[in-house]
């Protein structure tokens, strides 16, 4: 049974313990980065020894942020800290990590409680708002390298704060990490900013091939392992493409259907206020935020289509 711990509780478990490897999820995103990133730096900071396990699918984009900071190797009697990882079946695929994890922060609320020690706020829209938090609490002089990860995590998290996850406390996080140092605009120019033409192509494509149901309601769109290969596309350039259709006029149900290979596919979940993309998801064995949800599916793409659209229906929407 996982022991949930507050922020303050946290930062006191991380200052009496040495150690340190951080493990994030697969196909990681700004905020699975930012906070590995960030808080290896924290803990380097007051002394620790404190490394980020290195996930083999971490884009180029992200690679600066966790210069200098990862490892190939689990270090004997690590003290393993995951984050922004609902779940150990999304560690790194690769990994042959097989022992305990003594502490998971996180903000899905779909954590399965599977560390030691748990340190979960769902109602924070990216973890990176919860390691600056404890951060603070430990007394660690954050640096501007520090500062612009965590900001990478909270922006990207947030869709550059246009999403319904953010709060007041987000907006407050941000301010202080720019007083903390964080040179924002070239994040906000590379994250959001700039596309590249591989990008467009593949948002063409997709919408020349989304389907609508329930009159516009729901937009499903299909990104296959040809389709990229076609277009010349690599992995940064479908990075946050799980919210295109969402994006779409009228779309309250936000469907993208991502093959992995030919016996399995990732559905990621995109909804307005008036729907849980968590709740949906978890009928397919994932889960994940209200607004923002995902499951692995082990079939085609065309199986995936048919389970999720089954899902949906099944949370109340006449397709």
């Amino acid at each position: 049974m996982t022991k949930p711990l507050t922020n303050k509780e946290t930062a006191e478990l991380l200052l009496r313990r040495d150690n340190y490897l951080v493990f994030n999820h697969r196909r990681p995103d700004g905020d699975a980065v930012g906070c590995a990133a960030a808080l290896c730096r924290g803990l380097r900071t007051m002394g620790k020894t404190a490394w980020v396990y290195r996930n083999p699918q971490t884009t180029p984009r992200y690679l600066p942020y966790l210069e200098g900071l990862e490892t190939d190797a689990v270090p004997e009697g690590a003290c393993i800290i995951s984050v922004d990882t609902a779940t150990p079946g999304l560690f790194p695929l690769d990994s042959d990590f097989d022992g305990k994890v003594v502490l998971s922060i996180d903000h899905h609320m779909s954590n399965e409680g599977y560390a030691e020690y748990t340190n979960v706020h769902p109602t924070a829209a990216a973890c990176g708002e919860v390691i600056l938090d404890i951060l603070e609490q430990m007394q660690v002089p954050i640096s501007k390298e520090t500062a612009e990860a965590l900001y990478l995590a909270i922006s990207t998290d947030t869709g550059c704060f246009q999403y319904s996850n953010v709060t007041s406390d987000t907006f407050r996080a941000a301010a202080r990490l720019k007083e903390l140092g964080a040179d924002t605009f070239p994040i906000n120019k590379t994250m959001f900013g700039t596309k590249t033409i591989a990008r467009l192509r593949l948002e063409a494509a997709l919408t020349e091939s989304v389907t609508f149901y329930a009159g516009g309601l729901v937009g499903v769109c299909a990104l296959t392992n040809d389709m990229l290969g076609a277009l010349g596309a690599t992995e940064d350039d479908v990075d946050d493409i799980s919210g295109f259709p969402r994006s779409m006029e009228g779309v309250q149900v936000g469907v993208m259907i991502r093959e992995l290979d030919s016996t399995s596919t990732k559905i990621s979940l995109r909804t307005g206020e008036d729907y849980n993309a968590s709740a949906i998801c978890a009928l397919l064995g994932g889960g994940g935020h209200r607004a923002a949800a995902g499951a692995t599916i082990q079939g085609t793409v065309e199986d995936a289509k048919r389970q999720i659209l089954a899902a949906i229906e099944s949370s109340g929407v006449t397709l």
